[in-house]
């Protein structure tokens, strides 16, 4: 007999339980404190074994912490351990994670933590399954991850049952197919509504997991730009602003790059003065002289 955490898929992921407020609440703050201090001079275990003492010990994210950070330790990654934390951290939160941490991909670590702060703030303020399920999808989007990893990732987060996760898994044949606003739409009680007032049936429609407002939303917006989707739904459902990637602040490279200039202008302006005094010796730049030259790189 099926479980009622039974999938209809083979590429499901397991779903944790729902964890207490104050839970979310510390996780909150941990990912606040990680995303303001990563990326600068102390490295994540420097700032794992530090931040453990800020988090409140009646909660069990002290514990989590301990084990990620002897993971971290061991091999220099989240990402493991927090597979094995899986009773405990989402698997959205894993993936964001494993993603921040692979060698090809341009997600950073501390745009994951920004997220994982968000959407932990939005639990505590009682997340419904349709605000948090655009929240991590737009989170896909714009930050341009894997949709078929990601969603499986999504339907193993406890916030869903059983129909909005078997929704999710079958979205992965369908993104880029069909368009996103169209795919709302039809699971939104708006068109069960529609459907009803033409005296259609609704069996094997469905299943309708969205308001009236959202089918609305989308019927409004279909065939246009999926962020204007997003900012509407965004106003409309109250979830919170997705965090965008900072962007490189490209002023830090202008000092390097002008001293690299500059060092190549005196060498040609150095080759000039010795071509006007009829000094200029050619022959150490042939090839059997080039370890001669004392030119910048």
């Amino acid at each position: 007999m099926p479980t009622p955490n039974s999938r209809s898929s083979s590429n499901t992921v397991a779903r944790g339980p729902l964890l207490d407020r104050e839970e979310y609440i510390e996780q909150s703050h941990l990912f606040k404190l990680l995303h303001e201090q990563a990326g600068g001079q102390f490295p994540i275990q420097e700032l794992l074994d530090q931040l453990r003492h800020e988090i409140l010990a009646t909660t069990r994210l002290p514990m989590a912490m301990e084990y990620m950070l002897t993971e971290v330790k061991h091999s220099g990654l989240l990402g493991p351990a927090m597979i094995q934390l899986s009773h405990y951290f989402t698997p959205f939160q894993t993936f964001l994670i494993g993603q921040s941490e692979s060698d090809t991909g341009r997600f950073l670590m501390n745009t994951a933590f920004k997220v994982m702060e968000a959407e932990a703030q939005y639990r505590v303020a009682g997340a419904t399954p349709s605000g948090m399920f655009f929240f991590q999808f737009e989170t896909l989007c714009r930050n341009r991850l894997s949709y078929d990893r990601g969603l499986s990732a999504m339907s193993g987060d406890p916030i869903y049952d059983d129909n909005w996760t078997n929704w999710i898994l079958g979205l992965r044949a369908q993104i880029g197919l069909v368009d996103f606003a169209d795919l709302l739409f039809l699971v939104s009680e708006d068109y069960r509504k529609k459907l009803e007032a033409a005296g259609k049936p609704t069996e094997g429609k469905g299943p309708f997991l969205l308001g009236e407002k959202e089918g609305r939303i989308a019927l409004a917006n279909r065939r246009k730009d999926p962020l204007y989707l997003f900012s509407a739904l965004q106003r409309h459902l109250g979830y919170p602003v997705v965090p965008k990637p900072t962007p490189i602040d490209a002023r830090q490279e202008l000092i390097p790059q002008m001293a690299r200039r500059i060092e190549r202008l005196e060498a040609r302006i150095q080759l000039m003065e010795e071509e006007r005094r009829a000094s200029l010796d050619i022959t150490k730049f042939y090839e059997q002289n080039k370890h001669r030259l004392n030119l910048p790189e």
